[in-house]
């Protein structure tokens, strides 16, 4: 392997609960306006309209609650009620970050012995900020910050490199943006489930039939199975 790149939220350290967390808050701020049952169907379909307009992160999800509580009220939402959306959204642009046990002592050891690579999607300063945060940025040679990951985005990274797709591994929490696309292209990935999956990140057993791709119960495996891999070269 020529390069081994990490996927960062829920894969190096605590993302997705803050986001859930943020939610949640949200439902206790309309409560009087709407149900939950209505609010976190709504609020996941405008997350995803605006993709394409806003990609992800915190910033395109503090939009998404605005605009879903102007849609769920028919615009009786006040101003004041907006602000605190808004001071409740800003959590998800400084979070302290919680590091999954098991990253340092793994990248330790593997950045001495490969080039590493963090393979994010999102918002560009967030994820710079979160990766700064975080204390792992000198684990990693290069850092690839990408509005989506799928096959093309991996295929321009790989080039970018001058990286055979066999060469290459992937590894993260997410099926459908870490594991699916580099199979597809020819790359091998190693997927390390995490507790919560957002809805859009899950994928069908129909969409895994035939897949080769390695699966972890945890992050500190990975040092068993790099182990296990220099005894059989």
């Amino acid at each position: 392997m020529k390069l081994i790149a990490f996927d960062a939220d829920d894969t190096l350290w605590v993302n997705e609960p803050n986001y859930v967390d943020v939610k949640q808050k949200l439902g206790e701020m309309l409560a009087h306006h709407i149900d939950e049952d209505t609010l976190s169907q709504r609020f996941y379909a405008t997350q995803i309209r605006n993709l394409e307009l806003f990609g992800y992160g915190a910033k395109s999800f503090i939009l998404a609650m605005i605009e879903t509580a102007i849609e769920l009220t028919n615009g009786a939402v006040t101003g004041v009620e907006i602000q605190q959306i808004i001071d409740v959204g800003r959590q998800l642009l400084d979070f302290p970050i919680d590091v999954l046990d098991g990253v340092v002592d793994v990248l330790e050891t593997l950045s001495k012995k490969f080039d590493l690579m963090v393979l994010t999607k999102g918002d560009l300063f967030d994820q710079e900020s979160k990766i700064a945060r975080s204390g792992l940025g000198h684990y990693f040679k290069h850092v690839e910050i990408v509005s989506e990951k799928n096959e093309l985005a991996y295929q321009r990274i790989l080039q970018k490199y001058n990286i055979q797709p066999a060469d290459f591994l992937m590894i993260g929490n997410s099926l459908k943006s870490d594991i699916l696309p580099v199979v597809h292209i020819g790359g091998r990935a190693i997927h390390i489930p995490y507790a919560i999956t957002w809805a859009h990140e899950q994928v069908t057993e129909e969409q895994l039939t035939g897949k080769s791709f390695t699966t972890l119960g945890s992050f500190r495996e990975l040092s068993t199975l790099f182990d296990n891999l220099n005894e059989e070269v």
